[in-house]
């Protein structure tokens, strides 16, 4: 089928490697409405851990994120993601996921309009009927503003937003950048979140992805994955390292393939988020196997 654009319609999608990824207990992830805090506590270390050992998740999408739909399998629509840059599909990242979390909206969101930003880690999205909890870093057209909230436009109708908990952008396309602090800044509210593989939103992290939610929070559109991270942005020499710039780690005491980026955070420490069953810290490289593994650095800001 050619490409066809639908928009996220719940507060995160999760995105399968393939159509037959998810497992009985990950109902509550590709459920409509989303139960994320269930669908978590449900999963032990071990059931975490096949989501990357098993490479069952690719990654995930956020409320109103636009996707194209290349391909139908039954109840799975097959994906590219153009607001992810990857290696693996020129037109953005790939993968499945069920399509009754996607719905298509003609001009849902116009161009060149004032967005509402989610600045909190978590916010409440108030609909007609239900409230919705939703992610860091949602995007949604504004349609206007008082003093206490935001009503924005998403997939499913009109909502609103606590104006303390967003910024107002008057165009998306062309927002202010930030610095090298502010990028560590942004990921700092993120601190003892727990790893997930895969994870795009404030439900949990992978490296890569706490990487590009950190610059995209600062008006910088990044690769999705670590390896597609470490071939862009500026190349910054090992000795010329400023916080808020890219670190990335490889096997073989970096002389491997790349598995790792943190975001180095000035005097030897590193804000990353590590692996399965860690939280997002903040460490001293000095002494640890990441400071045997660094390669490379890049630098976006």
């Amino acid at each position: 089928m050619d490409k066809k654009t639908y928009y996220v319609c719940v507060a995160v999608a999760t995105v399968w490697t393939s159509y037959d990824s998810s497992r009985k207990i990950d109902d509550n992830a590709i459920s409509v409405p989303v139960k994320l805090d269930k669908w978590l506590e449900q999963l032990t270390y071990t059931r975490r851990l096949e989501l990357c050992e098993k490479n069952l998740v690719q990654t995930q999408l956020l409320l109103g994120e636009e996707v194209y739909v290349t391909e139908m399998k039954g109840k799975w629509a097959k994906i590219v993601i153009p607001s992810q840059f990857s290696s693996k599909d020129e037109r953005g990242y790939p993968g499945w996921v069920p399509f009754h979390q996607l719905i298509s909206q003609a001009e849902y969101f116009p161009l060149n309009k004032p967005t509402a930003v989610v600045s909190a880690t978590i916010a409440t999205l108030h609909l007609a009927e239900e409230a919705l909890q939703i992610s860091y870093q949602t995007q949604l057209p504004l349609l206007k503003e008082d003093k206490e909230w935001l009503e924005v436009q998403t997939p499913v109708g009109s909502g609103r937003l606590k104006r303390q908990d967003a910024v107002v952008i008057e165009d998306r396309n062309r927002k202010a950048k930030g610095t090298g602090d502010m990028i560590i800044a942004a990921g700092e509210k993120f601190l003892n979140l727990p790893y997930l593989w895969g994870g795009m939103s404030a439900w949990g992290y992978d490296c890569s992805g706490f990487a590009y939610a950190t610059h995209k929070a600062n008006g910088y559109l990044i690769p999705r994955d670590a390896t597609d991270q470490a071939r862009q942005g500026k190349e910054v020499g090992l000795a010329s390292i400023q916080p808020g710039d890219l670190l990335f780690f490889a096997h073989e005491k970096g002389e491997g393939s790349i598995h790792h980026v943190g975001i180095y955070y000035g005097k030897g420490k590193m804000l990353h988020s590590p692996k399965t069953g860690k939280t997002v810290e903040l460490i001293e490289l000095k002494g640890t196997l990441y400071e045997e593994e660094l390669c490379a650095a890049r630098r976006y800001y």
